[in-house]
This record gives structure tokens, C-alpha cells and sequence, in this order.
């Protein structure tokens, strides 16, 4: 019987917590992959024909054929190598649905609840703070539901909802030092702390997550192509 070589590429950038999302999927299931690397200012041919609706990273290519949007790639990666690594969705029709739904709640608010303490003309600062703690109160009441008195919100291992949430949390280091703020405080949401504490640190994750330092540098570089002067 002849061998399939299975061909497995991802479109993204180190800088992308997007991104982080399916090599954090890739990683806990085992696949090898090519990680073709994008700058966020110049976007590259491949990328262009591979998502022609969006144009956006990140994009995984396997087999010839490109999955585009960050969870529809996990959800992929789980149904496609399903012999290997832990399930990432639950099996439980309602714990799916759940997941889904904090993963929904979390893409819809925390972007803008970021943007609103470090954009280009950040509110009011101690209100963004106050809506966005708030928003963690919320995980932190998700958390104790969904895990189950487990280690993540996926239970045992990492699951849809860690690798959601993970790519907004990433942020909170840079967040706090460029708006000046304590977000993330053991005292408001202890098993959140815990959590994050222990999704960072995990072997699928650390190695492929952005640290605050790289982020802030980031966030420097988008700020001097902005500012740059046209040639």
C-alpha cells in the first residue's frame, strides 16, 4: 500500500495571536507543518490567492487546499487528525456549544475593549479598565462551568475555548504596560490567573505564543511604517 505524504502549510506571522491559534492546534495534535512567515505590510502572492476573500492571515494549506479564519482552522485541524493528540472541540453537544459561544463572546469583545485602552486616541481609561475586568469576571464565572474543576477550560487538556481565549490574552502584558494599567489581579478573578498561568506555560503554547516584549516591539514597528514618510 502506497504511503500518503500529507502536505501541511500555514500561512501567518510570529506577531499574529490569530495565528498562535492553529500552530497551538497543530502542536497538541502532532502535525508537522511549514510555517510560511507574512509581514503584516506586505501581503504576498500566496497569500492573496489563497484567501482571496479576506486577504488575511492565517492560513492553513493542507494538500493544496487553503482553510481560512483562525477557529474554523482549529475546528479543522480537530476533525481532520482525529487518530492523534486530544480532541480540541468537546464531545459533548452542550460543552461544544458552549465553547462556541464564549469563543464568540470573547472575538466580539476584547479586540475592541484592547483597542480602547492602547488605540491611536485611547476613552477613558479607568472605564475601559472597569468594562474590561469586567469581561474577565464573566470568563472567570465561564471558567469554573466549563472546566469542571479541571485545569482548562477544555477539562484535562487544552481545548477549543483555551486556544480562543489565549490569542486575546496575550495581550494583556502589553496592554498593561502601554496603557498603564492592572488588568489580570488574583484578587478579581483567581482561577482566571491560574489558568493563564498554566496555558502559557504549556509545551503546545510557550514555544509559539508571542511574549509581551516581542508584542511591544510590534507594536512599535506597526507605529513607524504608519508614521513613516511615503517614498
Amino acid at each position: 500500500m502506497a504511503v500518503v505524504v500529507e502536505e501541511v502549510k500555514l500561512i501567518g506571522s510570529p506577531s499574529s495571536l490569530f495565528t498562535c491559534r492553529p500552530r497551538v492546534a497543530l502542536n497538541l495534535k502532532g502535525v508537522e507543518y511549514d510555517f510560511l512567515q507574512e509581514k503584516w505590510w506586505k501581503k504576498s502572492d500566496q497569500l492573496l490567492e489563497s484567501n482571496p476573500v479576506y486577504k488575511k492571515i492565517p492560513v492553513l494549506i493542507h494538500n493544496n487546499k487553503p482553510i481560512c479564519e483562525s477557529m474554523i482552522i482549529v475546528e479543522y485541524i480537530d476533525e481532520t487528525w482525529t487518530s492523534i493528540g486530544p480532541s480540541i472541540l468537546p464531545s459533548d453537544s452542550y460543552d461544544r456549544a458552549m465553547a462556541k459561544f464564549w469563543t464568540a463572546y470573547s472575538d466580539d469583545k476584547f479586540p475592541a475593549l484592547l483597542r480602547n485602552l492602547t488605540g491611536p486616541v485611547p476613552g477613558d481609561i479607568p472605564e475601559a479598565t472597569e468594562q474590561f475586568i469586567a469581561s474577565l469576571q464573566l470568563l472567570e464565572a465561564a471558567f469554573e462551568k466549563c472546566s469542571k474543576g479541571k485545569r482548562f477550560f477544555g477539562g484535562d487538556e487544552i481545548g477549543y475555548l483555551d486556544i480562543a481565549l489565549g490569542s486575546h490574552f496575550g495581550w494583556i502584558g502589553a496592554t498593561e504596560k502601554l496603557a498603564d494599567v492592572r488588568l489580570l489581579e488574583k484578587e478579581k478573578v483567581p482561577h482566571l490567573v491560574e489558568w493563564y498561568e498554566r496555558y502559557f506555560a504549556h509545551p503546545a503554547v510557550k514555544d509559539v505564543m508571542p511574549t509581551t516584549d516581542e508584542l511591544l516591539a510590534f507594536v512599535t514597528e506597526v507605529k513607524s511604517n504608519f508614521t513613516a514618510p511615503a517614498n
